[in-house]
């Protein structure tokens, strides 16, 4: 220890794991600590197109991470690739991938991805939020330097995910993401659910005077064709989003989790319904019945059945959104019937962001 008048006083401390320390001592309440070692840098992503050669990867992926759900499977995704400019993404930290994003280009933008209900950025499990930032800059700068102008993301509702998997929320606000449309969905907590209306109870208590039955299985035919079809057809002057023969082909790929549930009455099919489960709920993608649904309770029988009993372990159900006119017109009709069976609001959301805002991402502290 120096001990001379003035002289500021220091310790040298010896190197430990290579790194030298200088505590320099000002006063007795002023320590200050000084490194020799070289400062850290920052992680390197690297963001890849999606081929087909990174199918198993991407399967592999999507199978364990926190926010996703069978859809975004190849298998499910490619049914309708001839539709669409397949634009999808994978980020890399070394040679570990880290998150995917199922997209689409069309002209200038990047959507996440137009033939799903859903999307958005799909994280590993075990992720930190550093890295879910530091990727998503890696992401945005990939595509604004693919000529895209804009990148809209459809989120994957919160009851979908497996583990919290919020970043990309704030994330979105960092780079100054604008909420472009909102969906308004009904879904029940099957854990904590709500009495079922007694209106809808009536109705089964119909079913039950009419004999009608339930039947599940693997056969989409008399649903498609004699229930679904005819009435999107009369009522709308549509077709089902999926045809007969692409249900039946990702219905064999995904015999877990896509179930068909017919109605009958007298062996004559009067009312189904086709559901896709995933991990933490299932999810109604077609419901349909025919003009004698209120005489019969079909719909409420069915519906009683599939939430007090062949799905009540599951998490939630999700009865999907009640809009229509893109999103800005609720049918109210359609709305009540899911509210009276304890449904209530969630949302489904989407974002347009300009890709070159990835340079905003600097300032939040990470």
């Amino acid at each position: 220890m120096i001990k001379e008048k003035n002289a500021i006083p220091y310790i040298v401390a010896k190197p430990l794991l290579k790194v030298k320390i200088i505590l320099v001592l000002h006063s007795v309440t002023n320590i200050s600590f000084l490194s020799t070692a070289k400062t850290n840098t920052k992680p390197a992503f690297k963001v890849q197109r999606y081929t087909a050669s990174h199918k198993a990867e991407w399967n592999d992926f999507i199978a364990s991470a926190k926010n996703a759900t069978f859809l975004f499977n190849r298998n499910f995704m490619d049914y309708h690739s001839d539709r669409f400019d397949d634009f999808s993404l994978l980020v890399y930290k070394g040679k570990k991938l880290c998150a995917v994003l199922p997209a689409n280009k069309t002209e200038d933008m990047l959507i996440s991805h137009q033939g799903l209900t859903y999307g958005g950025l799909v994280l590993q499990a075990k992720i930190k939020f550093a890295d879910s930032a530091m990727l998503f800059q890696a992401l945005l700068k990939f595509i604004a330097e693919s000529d895209v102008k804009k990148l809209r993301i459809k989120l994957l509702p919160v009851n979908y995910h497996s583990v919290p998997a919020e970043e990309i929320q704030y994330l979105l606000q960092a780079v100054d993401a604008k909420r472009n449309q909102v969906a308004v969905a009904s879904a029940i907590d099957l854990q904590n659910r709500l009495k079922i209306q007694s209106n809808r109870m009536e109705g089964v208590k119909k079913a039950h005077k009419h004999e009608l039955q339930i039947q599940e299985g693997k056969t989409f035919e008399p649903f498609w064709e004699d229930i679904l079809a005819p009435n999107l057809k009369k009522r709308f002057g549509a077709s089902p989003v999926h045809s007969l023969e692409e249900i039946k082909r990702l219905g064999n790929y995904f015999p877990e989790n896509i179930h068909q549930f017919n109605v009958l009455k007298e062996n004559k099919i009067v009312a189904g319904a086709t559901v896709f489960e995933t991990d933490t709920l299932v999810h109604t993608q077609y419901i349909s019945a025919n003009r004698d649904k209120q005489q019969l309770g079909s719909l409420d029988f069915l519906f009683h059945y599939l939430i007090t009993d062949r799905f009540k372990h599951k998490r939630y159900f999700d009865f999907g959104t009640s809009n229509e006119q893109n999103g800005k017109k609720i049918n109210a009709g359609l709305q009540y019937w899911k509210e009276c069976f304890g449904a209530r609001t969630i949302v489904y959301e989407q974002y347009e962001v300009n890709p070159k805002n990835h340079f905003l991402l600097n300032s939040i502290g990470i």
